[in-house]
Formats: C-alpha cells, structure tokens, sequence
C-alpha cells in the first residue's frame, strides 16, 4: 500500500454522518462506536464522536483534492444541497481567494468544511 494521510472529522451521530456522505458517493469501510472510515475512490475520511459539538461553532476542515471537480459538483448539485451562504449543509459555487486554486466546498451536518480542490490548476 503507498503511504497516505486521511482527514480526521467530527461526527455528533455517526448514522446522520454516514447517511450525508453515502449521499455523496461515499462508502463505509470501518464503523463501530468509536470510529467510522468512509471512502469514495482514493477519498478518505475518518469520523471521531464528538456528540457535543455545536455545528455553528465548528473549524474542522479537509481539503478533497481531485482532477474533475466540474464534474463532482454538477453531481453532488443534484442532490438539493442548499446555496445559502449560513445553510448546514450547504454546497458552494466554485471560487478563488487570491492566487488559491480553484475550489468549491461542502459543508456536511457537522459543520465540517470539505474544500474541494482542482487539481489541474
């Protein structure tokens, strides 16, 4: 296996996590009380408990590097995912700040920012 790092996300109720990112595209890989794996491809995340996280105040982010983001955000726009800038969830338009790369975000229940990266920038 090459070696690899994977983002690490809170989870106040791994069957609201689960259910979210299944809706993405994801795949459970590990699940008990205290842990839950899940995977798209080569896409990792892994989701502690945390059920006393407020999903307003939460700064836990990963960013979701990938060669066809155009195409990840026309499916996962499918999905009736709100626009509202204060929505959680919510899925963005794509943007820049600065001279960053061309991304989009998602923000799952939790209040999780998953910074989607074009790798082709």
């Amino acid at each position: 296996m090459a070696d690899r790092i994977t983002a690490n996300l809170p989870a106040r109720d791994f069957a609201v996590t689960r259910a979210f990112y299944e809706r993405l595209g994801f795949a459970v890989e590990f699940a008990d009380s205290t842990w839950m794996i899940l995977s798209r491809g080569a896409m990792e995340i892994e989701f502690f408990p945390h059920p006393q996280l407020d999903p307003k105040e939460s700064w836990f982010s990963a960013c979701l590097r990938v060669d066809d983001p155009d195409a990840l955000r026309a499916e996962w726009q499918g999905l009736g995912l709100s626009a509202d800038e204060g929505a959680i969830p919510r899925l963005t338009d794509f943007f820049k700040t600065g001279d960053d790369l061309r991304m989009f975000a998602v923000v799952d229940p939790d209040g999780s920012l998953l910074r989607v990266i074009d790798n082709r920038d």
